[in-house]
């Protein structure tokens, strides 16, 4: 029996970053949250957000700026990082449904922050339990000794690059094309897809 479709939160967090070492009492903090909501038992991606997340002990340097294309004022309107993760749960399901990132960068620096700023972490524990590490998955279903970039994964399978890498909404957008390409291969592991996860 079905409960509704198998939907995976597919995100890419972008932070502050530096050319070298971080400024004095600087730290790596989530700026922008980018979301594509795939809907695996049809196929598609459903859905792509965006959530801009003000940092509290860094700022957006030039070369942050460069990188993502973000800047200070940008994310000076944006929310919390707790109130980030609320809408996360809230609206995105994101303790109950699987999720996935390009590496485990993402599944780390929500940790690391979650624990810095008191703040639960909005994707359950322990913090594998629901996430899946696409890098990986993709490496072994195409036999690559090495985990690709996301831009060079997307030429290995032989689909476009949409919108500009380092931009975290554009970067989840391909990153669940890619995942959509695993699932076509057969690769996508049974146990991130959970019927009864969708919200």
């Amino acid at each position: 029996m079905r409960h509704g479709p198998s939907l995976l939160n597919v995100m890419d967090v972008e932070a502050t970053c530096w050319d070298g070492q971080p400024p004095p009492g600087s730290v790596n903090e989530i700026i922008e949250i980018g979301l594509t909501v795939v809907d695996l038992s049809a196929g598609r991606r459903s859905s792509r957000h965006r959530v801009l997340v003000r940092p509290v002990r860094s700022a957006v340097s030039g070369f942050c700026t460069e990188l993502t294309g973000l800047t200070q004022a940008e994310v000076d309107r944006g929310v919390t990082f707790a109130e980030a993760c609320r809408i996360l749960v809230e609206e995105y399901g994101a303790g109950e449904r699987p999720w996935a990132s390009w590496g485990d960068y993402d599944r780390r620096q929500f940790a690391r922050q979650s624990r810095a700023d008191g703040v639960a972490y909005p994707f359950g524990f322990p913090t594998e339990r629901t996430h899946t590490n696409a890098k990986a998955v993709f490496a072994e279903s195409y036999g690559l000794r090495r985990k690709p970039g996301m831009d060079q994964a997307l030429r290995i399978a032989g689909l476009p690059l949409e919108g500009r890498h380092h931009h975290g909404e554009d970067d989840a957008w391909n990153i669940a094309a890619l995942v959509l390409d695993l699932v076509g291969r057969g690769a996508w592991p049974a146990a991130a897809v959970r019927p009864g996860a969708a919200m």
